[in-house]
This record gives structure tokens, sequence and C-alpha cells, in this order.
């Protein structure tokens, strides 16, 4: 019989963007495939935290735990020319 480990919380990235049609798009880019939408910020938001828990139960804990691992996450926005 496998035991359940003790249930931890980590902090994950999420970037939210919204659409030419409105909706606003809810993305984990610590998980692959992880992502969403929502008519509004909030639910986006409520939307993204159910994704992100199937998304980890899907995976091991292994993976969870190394996700939990990385202390450094940097956001950049970069100016090109077009």
């Amino acid at each position: 019989m496998k035991l359940k480990s003790t249930p931890m919380q980590i902090n994950l990235p999420v970037i939210v963007e919204k659409d030419e049609d409105g909706f606003y798009v809810a993305e984990c880019p610590s998980l692959d495939g992880c992502y969403t939408q929502g008519k509004s910020l909030d639910e986006a938001l409520k939307n993204i935290r159910e994704v992100i828990q199937m998304c980890l139960e899907e995976d091991d804990e292994d993976v969870a735990s190394e996700i939990a691992g990385m202390h450094e996450l940097s956001f950049h926005t970069i100016a090109v020319e077009v």
C-alpha cells in the first residue's frame, strides 16, 4: 500500500493575456500544456488553478518537488522593430 505524502504548497508563475475576443487566456509556463481561459480575469485565474492541480496530479511527486525548487524566474518585455 502506497502512503500519500503530506501536501505541499508551491508558487507557480501564470501569464494572463486578453485575446481579441475579450477572453482572458491563462498559461502556466512551468507545466507543458497547462492553459485555459475565462470570460473575466477572476474566472481565468480560477480555471488555471484547477488546470494546474490536474496537471500536477498527472505528474509524479518528483516533478512537483522540482518545480517547487525553482528559485529564480524573470519576465521581460523586449521591443523589436517590425
